[in-house]
Formats: C-alpha cells, sequence, structure tokens
C-alpha cells in the first residue's frame, strides 16, 4: 500500500512536468482594426523569436505619411498585406496593392501612405546584418543590391517541391541573393490538401497568413488553427506540416531565416516551372 501511494505521488509530480515543456507554436494574430479616431497603428509582433530579426505590424489611414529610418547595418522587408496605397523610395513612386513585397537599397529617403478613405497594413521585417553578411553582399550581383525590390506576390516565379501536391501553386517572392540568409515565397491550394511533414534544422521560419487562409500547421505533437492575418513561428528543427480541410484556403508566406549561407542549399528542392 505505502509502494503505491509513493506511485501515485511521483507520476502526479511528473506530469505537469511533461505538459509544461510540451511543444509549442509561437503564433500571434495581428490587429486589422484601427481603433475610432486612430490613424496610425504600430506594434512588434513575435518579439525575438529569431535573432537578428524585428517584425512590426504597421496599419496607415487618413493624411498620415509615414517618413521611414534606414538605419546602417540592417536590411528591411516590407510585405504590403492588406489596402491600398504609395510608397516613395527617393524620388521612384510605386503604387501598392494588397500582397506585395519591397526591398529598399540605396535609399537617402523612403515614405508611405494610404490612399484615401483606405487602411493600408504592412510588415516592416529588419534584419539585423552580421559581419559575414556584410562580406557576403560584395558578392551578390548588382542590381539586387543597387536597386530597390518591387513585385506582387502574384507576379512571382512558380516552382514546385516534393512535399507538395500538384495541386498546390508556390512561388518565389524573394530568392535569396537580395538579403543575406533571407528567402521568402508563397503557398496556395484549396482542401482538401497539405503540405508534407518535413524538417529543417538550418533555418528559422516564419509563417503569414494572407488573404482567407485557414489551415493547421503541425510541429512535433503541437497543433495550432492558423487563420489569415497572423504571424507564427515554427520551432527550430521540428517535423512540421499544414493541413486545409475540405473547402478551407490554405494561403500562407514562408519566410526562411538561414542559420549561415551554407543552409540555403535547401531551396534547391524549389524546382523552378519551366514556361511552354
Amino acid at each position: 500500500m505505502k509502494k503505491t501511494i509513493l506511485f501515485l505521488i511521483y507520476t502526479m509530480t511528473i506530469v505537469p512536468f511533461g505538459l509544461v515543456n510540451a511543444q509549442e507554436i509561437p503564433i500571434e494574430n495581428l490587429i486589422m482594426q484601427l481603433q475610432p479616431n486612430k490613424q496610425e497603428y504600430s506594434k512588434a509582433v513575435l518579439e525575438e523569436e529569431i535573432k537578428g530579426i524585428k517584425v512590426d505590424h504597421i496599419a496607415l489611414t487618413g493624411d498620415i505619411v509615414r517618413k521611414e529610418s534606414i538605419e546602417e547595418g540592417y536590411k528591411f522587408i516590407y510585405l504590403f498585406i492588406k489596402g491600398e496605397g504609395n510608397v516613395v523610395v527617393n524620388t521612384k513612386k510605386y503604387d501598392i496593392v494588397p500582397e506585395t513585397i519591397l526591398v529598399p537599397n540605396m535609399v537617402q529617403s523612403l515614405s508611405i501612405n494610404a490612399t484615401t478613405k483606405d487602411t493600408l497594413h504592412f510588415l516592416k521585417i529588419s534584419s539585423k546584418l552580421t559581419e559575414q553578411d556584410i562580406a557576403d553582399l560584395k558578392e551578390f550581383p548588382k542590381e539586387n543590391i543597387q536597386t530597390s525590390y518591387f513585385a506582387k506576390f502574384t507576379d512571382c516565379e512558380a516552382y514546385t517541391e516534393p512535399i507538395k501536391s500538384p495541386n498546390t501553386i508556390s512561388r518565389t517572392v524573394l530568392p535569396n541573393k537580395y538579403i543575406p540568409r533571407i528567402a521568402m515565397g508563397t503557398v496556395e491550394t484549396t482542401g482538401p490538401d497539405k503540405v508534407d511533414p518535413h524538417e529543417h534544422g538550418m533555418l528559422e521560419q516564419l509563417f503569414l497568413g494572407l488573404t482567407d487562409n485557414q489551415v493547421i500547421v503541425y510541429a512535433d505533437d503541437a497543433k495550432i488553427d492558423f487563420p489569415a492575418y497572423s504571424l507564427l513561428h515554427i520551432p527550430l528543427g521540428s517535423s512540421h506540416s499544414v493541413e486545409a480541410k475540405k473547402g478551407n484556403k490554405m494561403y500562407y508566406m514562408w519566410m526562411d531565416f538561414f542559420l549561415d549561407k551554407k543552409g540555403e542549399e535547401w531551396l534547391k528542392t524549389h524546382k523552378k516551372i519551366k514556361e511552354e
């Protein structure tokens, strides 16, 4: 009897410990409605999840013109996800529509504003350059680092990948060799469909839910609902997958942050679709 009681006490103490250490998938829903009488909103999202990477969700409306400061020692990515507006890099103006990307280069000034009676939402991703990154930039194609990169997601190059079904449309939105150790792309399909389980210990990864995204993300023994306009962090080295149930939309952006440039070999699994 005494042995039984001791076993029960031991069991009760170790189970909570195991639960505390269970795998989790960090996620944060973006605030897509501005408060009344507010014309500007800014918030850091998933703070300190990835070393050297900072993500800010910014929203603008009304007559607000946001002047951006471009700090030395950093590279910046702007992902415009909802609403329309304009961005002026130096003297060049770009018309913003939903789901476009901007990587500004050789910048003296940068300003952003929403069009009249619209609200513009975007993510600003800041990447702190290491000494190796700065050295690697010197080897990048000049057009990639001297001219700003601006593209609509759906205009970007399509590719296939073994872990995805033939029904999936994947696009490389930000190829590597624009910013050291970073690449981005989109995945789009309609359920029932999935991205098969896979692992990559050579890179940190964020997922951004795009318009109408409604899927489930799995990482080892954890799973979480992943809706549109949310940002989640795939636990490093986990076996993860994505599932869209019947009739649900899968449409998200993956953001790869490689631990070193050797890890970019992973991108060779992406096979460009040849144009006919």
